[in-house]
């Protein structure tokens, strides 16, 4: 199962929205037979991708001695793909090993079900919690019926995010470094969309784009209500796709986001989006870099974190990740 794991991180930037999956095929004493996973949106899946594989290695061991692990429940609905489950019934395989079963109502337990209908024996909820935090973004959309939130900013060493600024002919304070901003651009790259509010927009003229890290450009995400955004922001270049919504109302963004399959996004500001995001108790993780030099004396004030359910690692003095527990 950990194998797995490991080959379905290598699908990492490509398979959004689907989940990432790897999958093994292995003889009755454990030996690796073959190995798969699912490459990018709309390839085959993981456990296709080992069965072709076993094909083409040209073994001669039956499918009725192997075993099939995956670390996350095998579809049983045609989507851009057949159903894995019937291919798995098709050739025979007598065992399959799963990580943790998939939420999507149209699979939800009706994969495991059609596997042992078909005299398959089951095992599942193997390294459980490792498989559902692997694909948490994944989850979290049909569980929660919201995408995953990442709630994320930069704040000097007294608190602050930015000076007082009225118009774009003032720059911005400038406090990530260039080894924390590919942090940014790795978050921009795990994450379906990055959201800002209407004054990021007006005052920074921000591209939103991945440009330090592999992986997509996310969709662009932002409010506007009063129509303060210009035709010739770079926000709305074509670069990436961009959404604007006309309410700031959160439940009825991310009820659009998730008709929209965006299973996750990045909040990156401006200090009134992030704290509307904090005070509806909307996030699952923050991520708050806070530079050792910078002081101010006055601005615009961090966001205020609840202390309550949240868990907190810092990865080094400036760097500090916050997870909201029990939600």
């Amino acid at each position: 199962m950990r194998r797995c794991l490991d080959l379905a991180r290598l699908g990492k930037y490509d398979v959004a929205p689907n989940p990432m999956v790897g999958a093994v095929l292995v003889d009755e004493s454990g030996t690796i037979l073959a190995e798969g996973w699912h490459k990018k949106f709309g390839e085959a899946h993981a456990e296709r991708d080992c069965i072709q594989n076993f094909e083409k290695s040209g073994c001669s061991i039956p499918y009725s001695a192997c075993t099939l692990v995956v670390n996350l429940e095998p579809c049983s609905h045609w989507g851009h793909n057949p159903p894995c489950c019937d291919l798995i019934i098709e050739k025979g395989i007598k065992k399959v090993i799963v990580g943790c079963l998939d939420p999507n109502p149209l699979v939800a337990g009706q994969g495991l079900q059609k596997l042992q209908e078909a005299g398959i024996e089951v095992e599942s909820n193997v390294l459980e919690q490792e498989c559902k935090e692997l694909n948490k973004r994944f989850l979290c959309l049909y569980e929660k019926k919201r995408p995953y939130i990442t709630l994320k900013w930069a704040q000097t060493k007294d608190g602050f995010l930015d000076t007082i600024r009225t118009d774009s002919t003032h720059q911005p304070l400038v406090i990530s470094t260039p080894l924390t901003k590919q942090l940014v651009h790795k978050l921009r790259a795990e994450n379906m969309g990055i959201m800002v509010g209407t004054n990021t927009v007006v005052l920074d003229n921000p591209r939103l784009l991945n440009t330090h890290w592999c992986g997509h450009h996310p969709t662009r995400i932002t409010v506007d209500c009063h129509h303060r955004i210009s035709s010739q922001s770079r926000i709305l270049s074509s670069e990436a796709p961009t959404i604007v919504y006309q309410t700031s109302d959160l439940p009825t963004i991310l009820a659009d986001l998730y008709d929209r399959k965006i299973h996750s996004i990045l909040v990156e500001g401006g200090s009134r989006l992030l704290q509307s995001f904090i005070q509806a108790g909307l996030y699952d993780e923050i991520h708050i870099e806070e530079s050792q030099q910078t002081l101010i004396q006055s601005g615009v004030p961090a966001p205020n974190i609840p202390l309550e359910n949240v868990s907190a690692t810092r990865l080094d003095g400036n760097y500090l990740i916050i997870s909201k527990n029990g939600q």
